[in-house]
């Protein structure tokens, strides 16, 4: 139960004990988490552009691309991770990183003492499949969203949500972000146009 309940700070831990310069290479991150670790490397991509680090010019366009291309090749069945070149070379602030790796401990802290294996039948096919297939959708969405203030990092913040549930293996999490990835496209065009 010891390492289900502290896996999303391992998860903040590798991620800061990869980070060393003034920036970072995408494939840097990779490396540390590992190739096969698509739960991981979502939600450390999906946290990045949560929280403070998302100022980074563009991080919510990489983002979307790199969870886009991770959830096509998990709906295909790949065990390991490729991304082209031209994301894995993108550099990323180094002091925006910790500061944003800083600004998460505490929300995944609390987080963390609720989590628990549970509802375990929605990891596999073809349940997995349905929010694959609507974070699939809503990065199409993501790049746009740029231009309306915080509305990428809620859709992140959803994904993590889901990545999260992946990595602990705890189906409430995937339900609950299943509610609201189904909502948020909806509340962004309702906030950012419709208003």
């Amino acid at each position: 139960m010891a390492e289900v309940t502290h896996a999303l700070s391992d998860v903040l831990d590798q991620l800061e004990s990869s980070i060393h310069g003034e920036s970072i290479a995408v494939t840097e991150v990779i490396e540390k988490l590992g190739t096969h670790s698509f739960a991981s490397l979502m939600l450390v991509f999906s946290l990045i552009s949560t929280s403070p680090a998302s100022a980074i010019p563009g991080i919510t366009t990489v983002v979307a691309v790199v969870v886009f291309i991770m959830v096509v090749q998990m709906i295909a069945g790949r065990n390991c991770l490729w991304l082209p070149g031209f994301i894995t070379r993108r550099r990323m602030s180094s002091e925006k990183l910790c500061k944003g790796i800083g600004w998460l401990r505490k929300p995944v802290h609390f987080v963390e003492r609720f989590l628990k294996p549970r509802l375990t039948f929605l990891f596999h096919r073809p349940w997995l499949w349905l929010p694959l297939i609507l974070i699939l959708c809503l990065t199409l969405f993501m790049p746009f969203m740029e231009i309306i203030p915080t509305s990428g990092s809620i859709a992140s913040a959803v994904i993590a949500l889901f990545a999260a549930g992946l990595l602990t293996r705890d189906g409430a999490l995937v339900i609950a972000s299943l509610v609201l990835l189904s909502g948020v496209p909806v509340a962004v065009w309702y906030f950012g146009f419709g208003g």
